[in-house]
This record gives structure tokens, C-alpha cells and sequence, in this order.
């Protein structure tokens, strides 16, 4: 069988990439996200008890906007969280 080992390494490579772990990325690098992605400093957030979710507090988010946070989100081993509106109650 002759194209039988790249496919071994292929795969292989496919089953470790879903042991990676997320990690903590701080402030500033969400801040550069955030401006990046045309939000503002401070929009966009990770919690360090679900490091894999990546926060996004936006009214109505673009959908370039939507886009480019899922795509660094995706690089990133992370989940994209549009939190879109939040109402106070007293």
C-alpha cells in the first residue's frame, strides 16, 4: 500500500488535536481581538472557570464582526459566546 503512511500521520494528527486545552489568554490580547474586530476594548472576554468560551458583549454584533471573533476564536481552541443583550432587573 503505498499512500497508506501519510494517511496514518494525517489521522493521527486529527485525533491530538482534539486533546488541546484552552488556555488563558489575558487582557491585553483580548483586547487586541477586540480591536481587530472593529469592538471595543473590554467586549471581548474569557472566564476562568470555562477557559473554552470566548465572550463577546455586543448589541447587535456585525456579521464581520460575528466572523472575524469565530475565526481568532476557532485558532484559538476556543467557543464563540455572542451575549447580545442584557436586561437589569431590580
Amino acid at each position: 500500500m503505498r499512500g497508506g503512511r501519510p494517511i496514518q500521520i494525517g489521522v493521527g494528527a486529527l485525533m491530538l488535536s482534539g486533546c488541546v486545552t484552552a488556555r488563558m489568554h489575558s487582557p491585553e490580547e483580548l483586547n487586541v481581538v477586540a480591536n481587530a474586530c472593529g469592538l471595543a476594548l473590554g467586549q471581548v472576554a474569557q472566564d476562568e472557570e470555562e477557559k473554552r468560551l470566548l465572550f463577546v458583549m455586543q448589541d447587535k454584533p456585525t456579521p464581520p464582526q460575528r466572523a472575524c471573533v469565530h475565526h481568532w476564536a476557532r485558532r484559538n481552541h476556543l467557543n464563540a459566546v455572542f451575549i447580545e443583550g442584557v436586561e437589569f432587573t431590580q
